[in-house]
């Protein structure tokens, strides 16, 4: 009997965020995006007045909210999640205005002069609307800080689990933002060290469980797990990478892709 696949009908399992908090501040991967996102709020929350707004849509643990809200020191951070499980750890440490909410009834007007979402886009069956409403919800000039897995070529049981609707190609998801009637500041492939070793170990572990009969939970187990002495060595890569794309450097290729989109002070006149 085939195996059903749920991730392509999107959503995301909040049984999740405990895993997750679990390894969120020490883990190399973790740890390596909230670097790129800090450098690129860093860059933007210098621009702006005192007292502006800053909102992460889909905020899980708050493990990201926690960066924007020590980074952008003179504004107001909010986080925006689904599920009570995560806001809990969010408060935990140490985000201060937390709200729940259903992005597909996205409950915010205009207004953030920046807005994220890490990871999230992904899971929306609708991503373009999505995309739409973050948007609307953006003050001219605004940008949008957005991260997400890259190349369908590296689908696997693990974004079957995690409830994954695609992988992006990175002009795919450029079309999809200026489609949404944004603009394009900088867009970069990241986590360019990883690539290699997730085509092979989880291109591996899809074989063994077809071959095996395991179900998907049960091969994805460990793949969170921290080796020490591995996760400092690509740790340290990940910092070398930061130190690239801090500089505007468009790395080649990578496991995920990262885009900073704006929307314009004028609507653009077809």
């Amino acid at each position: 009997m085939t195996e059903p696949s749920p991730a392509r009908e999107g959503g995301y399992d909040p049984r999740h965020n405990q895993g997750l908090f679990a390894v969120e501040d020490r883990h190399f991967w973790f740890r390596g995006r909230n670097r790129i996102v800090a450098a690129m709020a860093a860059k933007y929350a210098r621009q702006l007045p005192a007292g502006f707004y800053v909102l992460e849509v889909g905020c899980g643990n708050g493990s990201v909210t926690r960066v924007l809200q020590d980074t952008c020191v003179t504004g107001n951070v909010i986080g925006a999640d689904l599920y009570a499980e995560g806001l809990v750890n969010a408060r935990s440490r140490g985000v201060k205005m937390l709200v729940q909410a259903d992005m597909s009834r996205f409950p915010f007007g205009s207004g953030f002069s920046l807005a994220g979402m890490f990871d999230v886009l992904e899971h929306i069956s609708d991503d373009c609307g999505a995309l739409r409403s973050i948007y609307n919800a953006l003050s001219p000039g605004g940008r949008l800080l957005l991260s997400v897995p890259a190349h369908q070529s590296l689908w696997s049981y693990f974004d079957e689990v995690a409830f994954h609707c695609r992988r992006y190609e990175l002009e795919g998801l450029r079309s999809k933002c200026l489609d949404a009637g944004f603009q394009i500041d900088y867009a970069t492939e990241f986590m360019s060290f990883l690539y290699p070793l997730m085509k092979l170990e989880r291109g591996w572990k899809d074989f063994v469980r077809k071959k095996a009969g395991k179900n998907l939970e049960e091969t994805s187990k460990g793949d969170l797990s921290i080796n020490p002495l591995v996760n400092a060595v690509l740790d340290r890569a990940g910092r070398a990478e930061t130190f690239l794309i801090r500089r505007g450097v468009r790395l080649p290729f990578g496991t995920s892709i990262f885009v900073v989109a704006r929307k314009p002070i004028a609507p653009s006149r077809s």
